[in-house]
């Protein structure tokens, strides 16, 4: 498979629309690090495979027939607009692909088509959409962790960090902002 990366084993990234910018900023500087390239892999879940092909980007129909190509071009174009404006001036060499199908084992075969020497994926969003999804079709960062002989990277939103030990000091703080000990 020739990304034209001269040899090198990329990064992989999952990467999606409206994804927190800290998930690429963490890849990137992997990336740049490791003097790796990034192959950014969007997948498309309302599709499905017809053909695997890892030098391009996957044939697929799609599961909504009212859901056209050019859906998929606005996205692919969003998320080719949003990666250029985050790795700006950074000299990072990067590529975005588009899959079809289980995001899990779509991001998976491309893995291994490129001999990634590691996946990186963002941890699951926060918000009742998201775990009901999550609990109906997986998560893809534990499918991932469970199913790849590669290093599989899930970084985790400060933000939903912060807020998860905000909320846990704040169970143990009465309303004066006290943690509820009596001085003696």
């Amino acid at each position: 498979m020739s990304d034209g990366f001269s040899g090198r084993d990329p990064l992989l990234l999952g990467i999606v629309p409206e994804q927190h910018p800290e998930v690429f900023q963490t890849a990137a500087t992997f990336a740049q690090r490791l003097n790796a390239p990034l192959v950014c892999a969007y997948v498309d879940e309302a599709s499905y495979l017809v053909e695997w092909d890892p030098s391009r980007d996957t044939h697929r129909l799609s599961l909504h027939p009212e859901k056209d190509d050019a859906d998929i071009a606005a996205v692919r174009q969003g998320l080719k607009g949003r990666i250029t404006e985050l790795a700006q001036g950074s000299g990072l060499e990067w590529t975005l692909r588009l899959l079809a199908g289980d995001p899990a084992r779509a991001i998976g075969r491309l893995a291994a088509e490129l001999n990634a020497s590691m996946i990186i994926v963002g941890s699951p969003e926060p918000g009742i959409g998201h775990r009901i999804s999550e609990a109906l079709n997986g998560s893809v960062a534990s499918w991932l962790s469970h199913h790849q002989s590669r290093p599989v990277l899930i970084v985790p939103l400060a933000k939903a960090v912060q807020a998860r030990h905000a909320h846990r000091a704040g169970d143990e703080m009465d309303e004066d902002g006290e943690d509820g000990s009596a001085a003696s």
